[in-house]
């Protein structure tokens, strides 16, 4: 009488992981093509090439001189007696007409026009490490919906599988080789599933809604599982390969602007010249006259000025440079935490896959045997059947949190683009 029950029950398990294994073909969206769509539409990386631009426009205009100044006016214009407020009969009235011009050295146009460059590079590695979050966070909201989904599907052989146990328990009850009592429980199993089954789906839904904000709303499904066996990364040489992390390259480039800094304030300890000349026309019956100067400001106080804003700089600059060193050994210490965890990870799903399952699977079948025998009760062989199907459930729940640890390993940085995402075979 149960042997079609359970045969119906492992044709339902069977479809599910059939169902996992095989799906890439019918369906559409790629873990590396979410990852390229994201990147696409991406509007913060669109206001980061914008920022790049501005500071290579200012890199240009800081390095040429100011404008010069058009100055026109009038000197020693009487305001009383015979010729007051005459331009012409005085001597020493004179209308003026110049210009100035400040010139700054060169070295310190330089340094102004080369802090902007540093400052352009900076965005561009913070672009590069809005790169590597968006791949990341994408890859994570892509695998939050595949296992949510994949939980959603096992949920429902789960509760296929509560309901034909509740149906051996009713045959077996009518046949008086049964209790109520194993009735009883079979359907509180299933109340319990169909609980579990909706707090699945609602977590399905809340998956879906993440992804659509990396990819939009044309997201329908996913393809296969991608390959997480191997990370971009070697244990025994982090340190030189996460140098060059995004995040810490954000700081390298952060710590470059404060030595243009440090440059552009030692420039200013000199001081810039200015040079002026004008054009004095008198009245018709004295002669014209021309006027020239150079201007120098006088730093008669460069120890309490210029000295001290270097001093400022450099602190600074030091202050940047230890800023990296740290949170270069923090990110080694947390991503070598990370990499012990995924190997756990995987250690863990490989003894589930190889050991745990199929001795579940073992002990359901010898439980169903003594039971043909007379020698276990039914609610021993549901009970069996049910610790095999929370092992099932287990392990797909333990692969997902190891995927998770994969994809913050594997997409550290943009030396690990999209496009070498291996699709699982």
């Amino acid at each position: 009488m149960l042997s079609p029950f359970f045969l119906r029950a492992a044709v339902l398990w069977a479809l599910l992981f059939c169902s996992l294994a095989q799906a890439a073909p019918a369906l559409t969206l790629t873990l590396a093509e979410a990852q390229r769509r994201a990147v696409d539409r991406s509007r913060q990386l669109a206001a980061q090439d914008s920022s790049v631009t501005a500071s290579r426009e200012m890199a240009a205009a800081a390095g040429q001189l100011p404008d010069p100044v058009l100055k026109i006016g009038i000197d020693n214009l009487p305001v009383d007696g015979a010729d007051a407020f005459s331009l012409t009969n005085d001597s020493m009235t004179q209308r003026r007409i110049g210009l100035a011009q400040e010139i700054p050295r060169d070295d310190k146009r330089q340094a102004r026009s080369a802090r902007f460059e540093r400052e352009a590079e900076r965005v561009q590695a913070e672009k590069a490490a809005t790169v590597a979050a968006i791949q990341k966070d994408t890859a994570l909201a892509w695998l939050d919906r595949y296992y949510a989904e994949a939980m959603v599907k096992a949920g429902t052989v789960q509760i296929g599988q509560a309901r034909l146990e509740i149906e051996g328990a009713e045959a077996a009850y009518r046949a008086g080789r049964g209790s109520r009592a194993d009735v009883l429980s079979a359907r509180t199993v299933l109340v319990g599933l169909e609980d579990k089954l909706s707090e699945a789906e609602r977590r399905v839904r809340s998956a879906r809604i993440m992804l659509a904000r990396w990819v939009g709303e044309d997201a329908a499904a996913l393809a296969g599982e991608p390959g997480m066996d191997a990370v971009a990364l070697d244990i025994n040489a982090l340190d030189a390969q996460l140098a060059h992390h995004p995040q810490i390259a954000v700081l390298g480039k952060q710590e470059q602007v404060a030595d243009a800094e440090v440059q552009l304030a030692r420039a200013n300890r000199q001081a810039d010249w200015g040079v002026e000349m004008s054009y004095n026309l008198r009245g018709p019956q004295y002669a014209n006259m021309i006027s020239f100067g150079v201007s120098v400001p006088l730093q008669w106080d460069r120890k309490n000025r210029q000295d001290r804003e270097l001093a400022a700089k450099l602190a600074l600059l030091e202050q940047s440079r230890a800023q990296r060193e740290d949170a270069l050994r923090a990110h080694v210490a947390e991503v070598r935490s990370l990499l012990a965890e995924w190997q756990n990870g995987r250690s863990r799903v490989t003894r589930y896959e190889r050991e745990l399952l199929p001795l579940a699977d073992e002990r359901t079948q010898a439980v169903l045997a003594a039971y043909r025998g007379g020698k276990a009760s039914l609610a021993e062989v549901l009970a069996a059947r049910r610790g095999e199907t929370e092992v099932r459930i287990q392990t797909l729940q333990l692969r997902a949190d190891t995927a998770r640890l994969w994809a913050q390993l594997n997409f550290l940085g943009a030396e690990t683009p999209a496009g070498q995402v291996k699709e699982k075979p």
